[in-house]
């Protein structure tokens, strides 16, 4: 089989490794791919949200799946495109993507359906918004409505920063077309829990859950980034919060997407807090996380691409979705003055990698001598399985310290607070 991964990150070269596994698998090209997934597969130098190159290119290049992986390219209407040429794909297509695509539009959803959140507002007028803060709870929590790279979301902890939260997004248009319409909702509290899911439509698998690590600094400090570093599973996690999340929230959330003429057929990302009131949705992705996708997938022991199959064909009910029992960290190891401005083209030096240990590229190149160099804020996430947590984080930080590039930063408490949660709970 050829496969076609569109998207060029740590994720997608997470997905890349996982499906080279299939034995039917005989060339996968990734648009456009890194210079770290250049050893896994054909990169090709075509965006992930150039639709009309990638069509151009699998018109020339027949392929005989494709995986859609980022959110931008799925709003877009990616597997909607190539779908029509008679290609099966992996990903939702653009009616059922506006989950994530539009906060208003998933706030609305659970709103509408009984599906556990938190309270909100939407407002398209700037005053209007700037208003309702004067008499808020504090803190508070601003959405942009549309996709920001993951970065549309402020927690204001005074009402200063609130009110300059939504100045930021309608009047100086941080994010673009985005946050001209916001969401203000409440601020909730408790532990936060990613769950990646299979769903067909029909049926609904979520994966092994994991934590991710939103803040730039150690001990959750610094500005938000898109994630540096996770662990699997995620403690608090546990089954009785997996019931009530399986009842309370992905069934209904499936079955509110199909009685709206959305089918979701993909990988449907669940944010969570557990509250004192029980588990609710911060937020929704239309696709794998970003870095959770690398603490999770490796942990996969059933066949991906199989799965994945299974996902588009809607036969997800007959097919196994197993996970080991064993856990993973993931620390994302960055260019210095991430997420604000940062260098390029540092050269990245590796040491021997342990046989528990996968480096997943994500903001690389290779240069005109073929080295790999650095070309974006987080670099690679080095991850490691074991048969603890404790033991798959301090595999994790031993191979990190055989790695190096110029201004090479991480955080070094990725896991600390999932260890300290797992051994409350065993207690």
């Amino acid at each position: 089989m050829k496969i076609m991964v569109i998207g060029g990150g740590g994720r997608e070269h997470a997905v890349i490794k996982k499906i080279a596994q299939n034995p039917d698998v005989e060339k996968i090209y990734a648009l456009p791919g890194n210079g770290g997934i250049a050893a896994d597969a054909e990169c090709v130098a075509i965006g992930a949200t150039d639709i009309e190159g990638i069509v151009a290119f699998a018109k020339e290049n027949p392929v005989d799946y494709a995986i859609v992986t980022p959110d931008d390219p799925l709003a877009l209407g990616c597997v909607d495109e190539l779908e029509a040429l008679g290609i099966p794909c992996f990903g939702p297509n653009k009616n059922a993507a506006i989950i994530e695509a539009s906060k208003v539009f998933s706030k609305n959803l659970m709103k509408k359906y009984g599906i556990p959140t938190a309270k909100y507002e939407v407002f398209e007028n700037m005053e209007e918004a700037l208003s309702y803060l004067e008499d808020a709870p504090i803190p508070t929590v601003i959405k942009a409505d549309g996709l920001a790279l993951g970065k549309g979301v402020i927690i204001a902890e005074t009402r200063e920063d609130a009110k300059a939260a939504v100045k930021e997004m309608m009047e100086d248009k941080k994010f673009g077309e985005s946050g001209s319409t916001i969401v203000i909702e409440e601020f909730l509290t408790g532990p936060e829990v990613s769950v990646l899911s299979f769903t067909d439509g029909k049926t609904v698998v979520p994966m092994v859950s994991s934590m991710d690590h939103k803040r730039a600094l150690d001990n959750d400090k610094g500005l938000n980034t898109g994630g540096m570093g996770t662990i699997a599973p995620n403690p608090c996690y546990t089954d009785e919060v997996a019931e009530r999340c399986m009842k309370e929230i992905f069934v209904p959330t499936i079955e509110a997407m199909n009685a709206e003429g959305r089918t979701f057929k993909g990988c449907l990302y669940f944010g969570l807090m557990i509250t004192a009131d029980g588990p609710k949705v911060i937020e929704y992705n239309c696709r794998f996380g970003d870095p959770e996708t690398q603490v999770v997938l490796p942990l996969l022991e059933s066949d991906l691409l199989t799965i994945m199959q299974a996902v588009t064909n809607q036969t997800l009910a007959e097919t196994e979705v197993k996970f080991s029992n064993k856990h993973a960290c993931c620390v994302v190891m960055a260019s210095g003055g991430y997420p604000q401005s940062y260098e390029k083209g540092k050269l990245i030096t590796m040491g021997n990698i342990d046989d528990y240990t996968e480096v997943f590229i994500a903001g690389a190149k290779l240069d005109e001598d073929g080295n790999l160099v650095t070309s974006g804020g987080r670099v690679l996430g080095v991850t490691s399985v074991g048969s603890t947590l404790k033991e798959a984080i301090e595999t994790a930080y031993y191979n990190v310290e055989k790695i190096s590039f110029e201004k090479a930063y991480f955080r070094c408490d990725i896991g600390k607070k999932a260890y300290r949660e797992e051994r409350r709970l065993k207690w």
